[in-house]
Parts: C-alpha cells; structure tokens; sequence
C-alpha cells in the first residue's frame, strides 16, 4: 500500500467526495419522487453549481494550454499532439455510432408504438430546429468559427475552440521568446494553481448541486417515463456500458492499464456527472487528476477540452439509436442503404456541438431536417425522457475523453506509467521494455482528502 492510499483510507466513509454525492442523489431521487413539486423547485441548486465550475471552465483550459505548451519546448510535438488527438476521435466516435446503430436494429426500442408522424405537435422542438438551422453551417463556417473575433469575446461565450486555438498560439509564442518568458509563464502557472484551488472549494457543493439536479429531473419528469419508454432506455444504457467495457475497456488494454482502476479513480466524477448530467461540471477537476496520475500538461490541456467537442462517444450513441427509434416508433421504414446514409451524416453533424443547451436534440434536428426520411416532429417522442438518456451519454463522454487523453499521453511517450500505478492503485503488469517518460513533469499537489474526496485505490 503506498503512502498516498494510506492516508485516503484513513478518511471517514462519510467525507468521502463520491459518498456524499451518492446520498445527495438518493435524497434527490426521493424528494422528486414522493414531493414533485417540490423536487422541481430544486434547480436552482444544480444550475447554480454548474454555473460555478463553467466560470472557472474558460481560464483553466486557457492556463492549462499556455503552460504546457510554453514548457514543452518542440512545437512539433504540440502538432502531433493535435492530429494523433483528432485520428483518434474521429475513430473512436465512428465506432460509437456503429455500436448504436447496432443495438437500436437489434433492440428495436420504438417498433410497437404505431405513432401517427402527422399528429405530432412540432412546437415543442422549435427551438432545437431552429438552434441546427443557426449551429450547423459548413464545414468552412465551422473552421472559420474557430478563429475568434475578440479574444475577449471568445472567454466571455465559453467557446472551448476558440480558447484552444488562441492558447497554442500564445504558448507556441512564448515558447519562442525562451527565458525572458518564464516570469510570465510562472505567473500565468500561479495563476493556474489559484483557479484550482477555486475549484476545490467549489466542489465541497457537489453533493449539493447533485441533489438538486436530480430532485428536479425526477420531481418534473417522473418515474413514470422510465416505465414508458422502459425499452430505449435500456438500449441507450445497456450500449454505453457495452461501449465503456467492450470498446474503450480493448482500449484501456492496449494502454496497459485496467479500465476498472480507472473507473474507480475518477467515481468522484462520474457520480457527479450522473447527478448534474453535465461533463462540464467536472472538466477542471478531470484536467488535474489526470495530470497528477502521469498524463502530461500540454497533452491534457489539449486533448481532454478538445475531445468536449470532437469525441462525444455518449452523444454519437445516442444520435443512433434516438434518430432509428423515431422511425421505429413512426413506422419510417428505412433499408440499410439508408441507415447507413444516416450514419455518414452524423459523422460530420455530431461534431461542434458540445457547449450548445440541448446539443443532442440540435443535432437530431440537423440530421434529420437535412435527411428528410425521418419526420423531425418525431423528436417529440424523446423530449419526455431526454433528461434521464443525458445522464447516460454525459457519463460515457467523460470515460471516453478522460481515456483518450490517456491514450495520446501513451502514444506520445508522454505517460508514466509508475506515477499512474501509485496514484490508481492499478496492478496491470509493465511491459518489460518499458521506457520513461518522455517529459519530466512535476505532479501537482494532492488534494485535501477531506474535501475532494478519497481518490486513490486503497
């Protein structure tokens, strides 16, 4: 037992981060249940929380990046980086929407519903319709998007691209300008340090803000939905699993390390992300663990937000199997020529969306709007269990981002492997011709047992 997982298991089971947030959930679960009115009035709760870490969301990606990249030294190294990131999304969110088509073909969740597409009410999804029309332009639109108009503007809109594309530039420059840029690299790392420190104190609310998000989910939707549309639900979170343990658990392997171990490491994490639904409320907290379990900072900085916007492996499932189940449940009938027509757009329409309210409804409505073989009104179908479909995608794209951050960390030399053992606990065998990492890197400091939680496999 190492000295780190020593002390955590000292830490009362009460004070354990993913302990409190669990009962937060259960007592959310309960309040929605047996008082809906009054579990609905708890979304301020799980809003205010999230708008808390979204504050921080902007300066500790655009640190993170800066920092990294102007240590770092070999520009060329950042774009590698940055393709071997991009190849491995664009691979790894492929297979996700095969693995939906899949299942919702096996599955067939809407088959059985017999719903008349021309007695649907389209209104309630105007505005998911009309946000595709604005939010999925072409691909030079897109590209041209990534340049911000005003830096400051770029922080003040959250825009994740933009920020990554300024913060490469401004690193890659400070890089150049070597020693008479370290005392403003210092400060911007000191900096960094604050807004971490911002963000342990902002999570001693977590359970708080879990509780709240899922006292009003349950409170406004109920548990009868789940009953209703029982069988999509089963498919969208039987795929995830499937996907996690199948698809990124071959992955984990071909790292060398257990996606269990992993799992357990970040269950501060992925409990929040089930109660908030929302990945973003764990971003900072996700860039410093992984960072301090071997990962270096460039490649953090860059692949974890990035993968936000162009890996939603969660999100691709559940474009899949959402957009098949509309045709199911309207009787669309639909060849595989088709589906598979359906799949290739979604392909190009599941990326860029990340950050939008409702990304996955926006990017329904653009596939199926441009598609016209599927009724867009059918989306009303899913706007009832929606809420409860997110919790399962948001918690798959953080396993997902997380791992492929790991994953170009490896491929990239940039991975201690001694520091991930120590740190997870992960008894997975070393290669015998294991080499050190390529970068020397400075873990931060361990967080405060008692207020992040216990993070470390006993």
């Amino acid at each position: 037992m190492t000295p780190t997982s020593s002390k955590s298991a000292k830490v009362p089971l009460l004070r354990r981060l993913y302990i409190q947030v669990l009962i937060g959930i259960l007592i959310g679960v309960a309040l929605g249940h047996f008082y809906p009115t009054v579990g609905a009035d708890m979304k301020p709760l799980g809003d205010g929380f999230i708008k808390l870490i979204k504050m921080l969301l902007a300066p500790v990606i655009f640190g993170t990046i800066v920092v990294g990249i102007a240590r770092m030294g070999d520009l060329k190294e950042v774009g590698k980086v940055g393709a071997k990131a991009l190849l491995y999304f664009e691979v790894l969110s492929t297979i996700a929407l095969v693995v939906g088509l899949l299942v919702v073909n096996i599955l067939k969740p809407g088959v059985g519903m017999n719903v008349d597409a021309a007695t649907l009410d389209g209104k309630a999804i105007s505005a998911y319709t009309s946000a595709a029309e604005t939010q999925h332009a072409g691909a030079v639109d897109f590209i041209m998007n990534v340049i911000p108009r005003t830096i400051v503007g770029s922080f003040a809109d959250g825009n994740v691209l933009q920020i990554i594309f300024f913060a490469v530039l401004l690193g890659a420059a400070l890089s150049k300008m070597g020693p008479r840029a370290k005392p403003f690299i210092d400060m911007i790392d000191l900096f960094l340090n604050g807004l971490f420190g911002i963000v342990k104190m902002v999570m001693v609310l977590a359970p708080i803000g879990a509780f709240g998000a899922i006292a009003f989910t349950i409170g406004k939707y109920g548990v009868g939905s789940l009953a209703s549309y029982g069988k999509l639900i089963i498919a969208v979170y039987g795929t995830c699993v499937l996907f996690i343990v199948v698809v990124l658990g071959t992955v984990a392997r071909i790292c060398r390390i257990s996606i269990f171990s992993y799992l357990r490491y970040i269950r501060d994490e992925l409990l929040i992300t089930f109660g908030t639904a929302s990945t973003e409320s764990v971003l900072p907290q996700m860039m410093s663990k992984l960072e301090r379990a071997g990962c270096e900072k460039t490649v953090v900085g860059m692949v974890l937000p990035a993968g936000y916007t162009f890996n939603p492996d969660g999100t691709a499932i559940y474009l899949t199997i959402g957009a098949i189940f509309v045709a199911q449940a309207t009787n669309t009938e639909l060849s595989w020529m088709q589906q598979l027509v359906i799949l290739g757009v979604l392909m190009l329409t599941s990326k860029g969306s990340a950050g939008v309210a409702g990304a996955g409804f926006v990017t329904l409505a653009a596939t199926l709007g441009s598609m016209h073989t599927i009724p867009v009104a059918g989306l009303v179908l899913l706007l009832g269990v929606d809420r409860f479909l997110n919790e399962a995608r948001a918690i798959t794209n953080l396993v997902g981002n997380g791992l492929a951050t790991i994953a170009v960390a490896k491929w990239e030399g940039a991975f201690d492997e001694a520091r991930w053992r120590e740190v997870t606990g992960d008894k997975t065998p070393l290669p015998r011709n294991a080499k050190p990492p390529r970068i020397a890197r400075v873990a931060p400091p361990e967080p405060d047992a008692g207020m992040t939680g216990d993070h470390h496999a006993a």
